[in-house]
Parts: C-alpha cells; sequence; structure tokens
C-alpha cells in the first residue's frame, strides 16, 4: 500500500533525482545504525553522541548549508526528506537530530556573524556540535514577550540570568541559541527581546534535572540555568531587540516540519495497524474482517491521505518561498490533532498487546501527544489563522 507507507518514493513534482537517492541512502543507513539500538536509546534515555557523527560523517546532518560550511548547499526538500525518514525509526530522532538540522541551526546560518558561522556551522554539519533552542521558562511557554531571562551587558560581555525549561537536546547540546531580555524595560515587551549563542563550558550554566517525560525517551530533554553566566557579544545573534522577530521568521519551517514528524507517525500507525489486524484473530477470522476493522482503518486512511496531499503541497510552496503561514498553522493543529486520534484507534485494534512497549504503537501512542504542544500550542495556532482571516 504506496498510500499508506507515504513518500517514500517521492512522488511529487519538487522532488528530483538527487533527493530520491539521498532518501534511499538515509533509508538504508537508519536500518542498519538506528532501526537495531532505537529501543535500547530509548531505555538509555539518550541518543548516543556517536550516532550523531555518524549521521554527520555520511552527510545527512544540514545537508541544506552552504558548502564553504561543509553542507552541500542543499534545498529543502532534502530537510523534508531526513525529517521523514527520522521520524519513521521514532519520534525521538526526529525530535533531537531533524530539530538541530532544521530548525535550531538555521537561527545560526541566518543571523550569526561571519565568524561565528565558521567557528561553528562545520561541526554542526559534522555531528560533533549539538545544539538546542532555549524558549520556554517555568513560568513562560506560549507568552514569549513574558520571559524573565536577562542579559545585561557588562564591557564585552553580558551577563546572563534565569531559567529554561523544557529544552530538547538540553543535557547533550554544545551550543545553546538562548532567548532572553537585553532589555526588560522594553515597551511592547517583545522589542526588549535578543538572540544570544551560550556555549557549553560558559561560566555560571549549568543544567538543571534530565526531565523524565511521558514519551520521546531517548530524546534529552533538561532545564538549563544561567547564574552570572558571562558570555562574549560578539555571540549575539543579529541585533539587539530583534530575536523576536527572528524566531517568527523561522517558525514557517518549524511547524512545517512538525506537519512532517506527525504525519509520519500517522502513516506509520496505520500500517502497523494494517499488519496486525490481518494476523490476528478473533472468533474463528482475522480481525481485519471485521467491518468495525474496515471502517476505521479506511477513515483513518483517509485523513492520513488528505493530510499527506496537503503536506506535500506546503512543501512545495516553502521551497519556492511562498508564505504559508496561515496554511501552515491550519496544518499543524490538524494533522497534530489527527495523528492523536489515530494513535488511540490504532492502540484500540491491537487490543491489549497495543498497552505493552514490546509493540512500536505503545511507543508512537506515547510519543504523539506532545506534538500539539510544541512549536507553538494547536490553541495558538488557531488564535493566528483567525488574525489571518482578519477576525
Amino acid at each position: 500500500m504506496a498510500m499508506v507507507l507515504g513518500n517514500q518514493k517521492g512522488n511529487v513534482s519538487f522532488y528530483t533525482d538527487e533527493h530520491h537517492m539521498f532518501r534511499d541512502s538515509l533509508r538504508k543507513f537508519l536500518e542498519k545504525e538506528a532501526v537495531p539500538n532505537y529501543e535500547q536509546w530509548e531505555e538509555d534515555r539518550q541518543v548516543p553522541r556517536s550516532f550523531w557523527t555518524k549521521m554527520g560523517e555520511n552527510g545527512f546532518i544540514c545537508p541544506w548549508v552552504s558548502e564553504e560550511y561543509g553542507g552541500m548547499n542543499a534545498d529543502f526538500g532534502f530537510a523534508a526528506i531526513l525529517s521523514e525518514e527520522l521520524s519513521r525509526v521514532g519520534a525521538s530522532l526526529s525530535t533531537g537530530i531533524g530539530t538541530h538540522s532544521n530548525i535550531i541551526v538555521p537561527y545560526i546560518a541566518s543571523f550569526a556573524s561571519e565568524e561565528n558561522k565558521k567557528k561553528f556551522l562545520p561541526k554542526c554539519v559534522s555531528g560533533e556540535i549539538i545544539t538546542a533552542v532555549a524558549m520556554t521558562e517555568p513560568g513562560a511557554g506560549s507568552d514569549l514577550a513574558s520571559i524573565r531571562t536577562t542579559a545585561v551587558k557588562d564591557g564585552d560581555h553580558y551577563i546572563i540570568n534565569g531559567q529554561k525549561t523544557f529544552i530538547s537536546n538540553g543535557i547533550q547540546s554544545d551550543v545553546i541559541v538562548l532567548a532572553c531580555k537585553t532589555d526588560p524595560n522594553a515597551k511592547p515587551a517583545h522589542r526588549g527581546i535578543s538572540l544570544i549563542l551560550v556555549e557549553r563550558d560558559t561560566p555560571g550554566f549549568s543544567r538543571g534535572r534530565k526531565l523524565n517525560k511521558v514519551g520521546m525517551h531517548a530524546q534529552d530533554t533538561a532545564e538549563l540555568i544561567f547564574e552570572d553566566a558571562r558570555v562574549p557579544v560578539t555571540n549575539l545573534l543579529g541585533e539587539e531587540g530583534q530575536g523576536f522577530y527572528y524566531l517568527m521568521t523561522k517558525l514557517q519551517q518549524e511547524r512545517l516540519v512538525a506537519c512532517i514528524n506527525s504525519l509520519v507517525a500517522a502513516e506509520d500507525m496505520l500500517q502497523l495497524t494494517i499488519d496486525y489486524v490481518k494476523q490476528r484473530e478473533a472468533f474463528g477470522k482475522p480481525i481485519s474482517k471485521f467491518q468495525n476493522t474496515q471502517f476505521k482503518i479506511a477513515e483513518m486512511a483517509t485523513d492520513i491521505q488528505i493530510a499527506r496531499t496537503f503536506v506535500d503541497d506546503l512543501i512545495g510552496k516553502h521551497m519556492a518561498g511562498v508564505d504559508i503561514v496561515t496554511e501552515v498553522s491550519m496544518g499543524k493543529w490538524w494533522i497534530t490533532d489527527m495523528a492523536k486520534r489515530v494513535s488511540v484507534e490504532c492502540m484500540q485494534l491491537h487490543g491489549g498487546y497495543g498497552y505493552m512497549e514490546e509493540y512500536k504503537i505503545a511507543k508512537r501512542y506515547r510519543d504523539i501527544p506532545i506534538t500539539s504542544i510544541f512549536a507553538g500550542t494547536n490553541e495558538i495556532m488557531k488564535v493566528i489563522i483567525s488574525k489571518r482571516l482578519g477576525l
């Protein structure tokens, strides 16, 4: 069923032979290096750095980065394929390596000084540097303007104080794109936000707890603590007070990636369930022969195919430089909600076995709920849509 497997052949107009070759090579690599080890990584609560560097050695991380910094100068189609194939293995990979490659490093490539691009980008591509972006605080999530972490100039350094939480790659990260207030008195408040690169060994910077999440167990998530942390002013990304605007420029791509990841999870859950119901028997026949099962599968397959058509259209438009903020906001809330519905129905069709960790559907079931919260909650997506419709 090619439809269920999704875009594995890249059968849309914007994918070229180079895209297909990249997908085939990446999929073979992941089947050898990731799939057999993924369950152990889940138990370890971390993907090892050695896997990051293997990904980098094979040219799979940040392929879009310019050749002068070690990348391939590839288009977003390669990033989309990376998201799909990592997601097909498991959510922890797409949220760790995928976020680094497709969401965080673009801030450095777009806004860092030439000196910092040369310093950081080659190692971001090779997997030697792991990145994180730190926006969320214990008292500030969707309302980014209310963050309280401050950066005060002291000669040629910033003195940073504050705390961040729910930070993906928080434990292993070497470079953090930190959202902070360089002008706490700015009116409106978002004009006081700046982005600063904080390096691993910065004095005054420490990690808090490694957070114990419901799902995405192999993806390290942590608290970050800044106590008079001293960071060179040269680590400022772009200009002071522009951080909020820089973050907004990248959210279209971040939410498109969220759509892709959730869609692939739904496609995978449906395929797992089709395979299961064909094999599992009850009352003397495969449960795939029961009309209720057939109707549930038909409904999910329809939703997933509609989502796939929509997402492929958004990928093509994004590659062409089209403003898709409204559509991607629609996609982000609807597809993540749809994937959550699919997880419930697929677990139900697995019966008691679906509740067992040895079955992949159980992992999908616990991994998917966060997708309606991160990258902007689904409620915020509806606010954005409403505003752009003139309401």
